[in-house]
């Protein structure tokens, strides 16, 4: 018995602890009821949602990272292709340059050399026309200077000579013309 009067000597005690805190037993039960119907209604209205919006929130972050890395990838590949695309583009267009180059450089010694063979082609018909002018000149020359002769042989012979001196030196003039 003594600890039963012990036991509830300190259950009095319990009891003057909850008095001094402003507890009583016959409301305990009723905050313990407020309380847990209080914390289902803060629980299913203000934390549910709550934590529903950071957890959506945190996977939209998450996905934003995700989707930034990978932009960042592809960025990264893009500035590759690119640089790839300006070097395949700066051989083509060297190569472009040269090949331009090269058949400029034919194309001036084509026209050089046709430029020569035409010149050439001038030169040679100017010789040949000078050559001609030439011999016409020449043969011109010939038939006046046989006329002079024949007609100065003729007045020198008609006078002085007789026909048989005649004929001979219109012979011998026949003869120098014919072999000039």
């Amino acid at each position: 018995m003594p600890t039963f009067l012990a036991a509830a000597e300190s259950g009095n005690q319990f009891q003057d602890i909850l008095t001094q805190f402003g507890i009583e037993g016959r409301y305990l039960f009723w905050q313990v009821i407020s309380f847990a119907i209080l914390a289902f209604v803060l629980y299913r209205f203000l934390l549910k949602p709550v934590l529903a919006t950071m957890t959506e929130r945190q996977n939209q972050i998450v996905a934003g990272l995700k989707y930034a890395e990978e932009m960042k990838a592809k960025l990264a590949q893009a500035e590759q292709d690119s640089a790839a695309i300006v070097k395949q583009a700066q051989l083509e267009g060297a190569k472009l340059v040269e090949e331009t180059r090269a058949a400029a450089k034919a194309f001036l010694e084509q026209q050089q050399a046709d430029a020569s063979a035409r010149a050439n082609d001038l030169i040679a018909r100017a010789r040949q026309a000078v050559e001609l002018e030439h011999k016409h000149m020449l043969e011109q020359a010939r038939t006046e200077v046989a006329r002079l002769v024949v007609a100065t042989t003729r007045q020198v012979l008609a006078r002085e000579l007789s026909e048989a001196e005649r004929a001979r030196y219109n012979e011998a003039a026949a003869r120098e013309l014919a072999k000039e």
